[in-house]
């Protein structure tokens, strides 16, 4: 029962960061984590080292606990991890996955081209957002290994974290990024791992020269 409150509290904790109501770089109390969470102190008291293992919270003596900070050695570090954990992932993918896989991948873009020709909505840039952390959250998920799965999840936190008005897909952008990732597709389609792989790098690299802008 206490695992699963620890749980639920790093959830909660997770979403509160990635919707700016807690901020990188704020202190806060046990209390007050237990208040944003709505999970009880004992269950905030647990989480607390999970966040500082994940890199998502310190202890500053004398001062408390600061959320994690955002500058550009973070940037550069979560990035070199994403790539290095991609580039192995596209290419097993490439190899090995299903057709019903490939399939559905397809499938969530093509929907996301298909809509934009009636106009770029915000609803259709919060779904093409969706569906862009999806792709390469399956990338990911298809190797099978939970401690890559799980490491992916908590960097891509942090990557999400870094700058959110540019790592986030702006409308201008929402056929840009959703049609690179078409032409990664087709290439996973093809089995070509190199030219996936080689698609993919450059999207990797364009997105972090644009977290970059600081």
């Amino acid at each position: 029962m206490a695992m699963k409150l620890r749980d639920q509290a790093y959830n909660s904790f997770t979403e509160n960061l990635l919707s700016r109501k807690i901020l990188p770089g704020q202190f806060v109390t046990q209390r007050e984590l237990s208040t944003l969470t709505s999970m009880p102190l004992g269950a905030i008291r647990e989480l607390i080292p999970r966040l500082e293992a994940d890199g998502l919270l310190t202890t500053v003596p004398q001062r408390g606990m600061q959320i994690t900070h955002i500058d550009v050695n973070l940037i550069r570090d979560a990035f070199q991890l994403r790539y290095i954990l991609e580039m192995e992932a596209v290419v097993q993918f490439a190899l090995n996955a299903t057709d019903e896989e490939r399939a559905v991948i397809e499938k969530k873009h093509q929907d996301i081209l298909d809509e934009a020709k009636s106009g770029i909505t915000d609803a259709l840039v919060e779904r093409a957002q969706v569906v862009d952390w999806g792709f390469h959250e399956a990338l990911i998920d298809h190797m099978q290994n939970k401690i890559i799965s799980d490491i992916y999840r908590v960097n891509s936190i942090k990557i999400r974290l870094i700058r959110q008005e540019l790592s986030r897909i702006q409308p201008e952008i929402v056929l840009s990024v959703i049609g690179i990732h078409m032409k990664i597709i087709e290439h996973l389609n093809a089995k070509d791992s190199e030219k996936a792989k080689a698609a993919l790098s450059e999207h990797i690299k364009t997105s972090e020269k644009r977290a970059l802008r600081m």
